[in-house]
């Protein structure tokens, strides 16, 4: 286990928000986001491309940053999945968190790879 500056095992370290783009975009770029429990792998580049799989199907989409929020429009191999703004949490540079419907809806985590 590693140790966070505070002297905090890593594992204890809390979400905290993300709420302006350039620290999103340098919290995400170059890594791939990874939700195991539904084989979902994602990219999300700075220029405001989606792109992976889910359960081996195609995922596309773009987002942009409004107001403090990712919003984000894909499409799931044909099935689309509609604009919603999102709250984003991180906890340290391996794990990234999206609540829909602005923090007020389910949550997702992903691991940074």
């Amino acid at each position: 286990l590693g140790l966070s500056l505070a002297g905090v095992p890593a594992w204890a370290e809390s979400f905290s928000r993300i709420s302006d783009r350039g620290a999103f975009i340098g919290t995400v770029s170059g890594k791939e986001l990874r939700l195991g429990l539904f084989g979902i792998a994602l990219t999300v580049e700075p220029d405001g491309d989606i792109t992976g799989r889910a359960m081996g199907w195609d995922i596309v989409g773009t987002w942009e940053w409004q107001d403090g929020y990712f919003c984000r429009e894909m499409d799931w191999s044909g099935y689309p999945i509609p604009l919603n703004c999102q709250l984003v949490e991180a906890r340290g540079d391996e794990e990234i968190r999206f609540t829909v419907d602005r923090g007020e809806g389910d949550s997702a985590s992903f691991k940074l790879r």
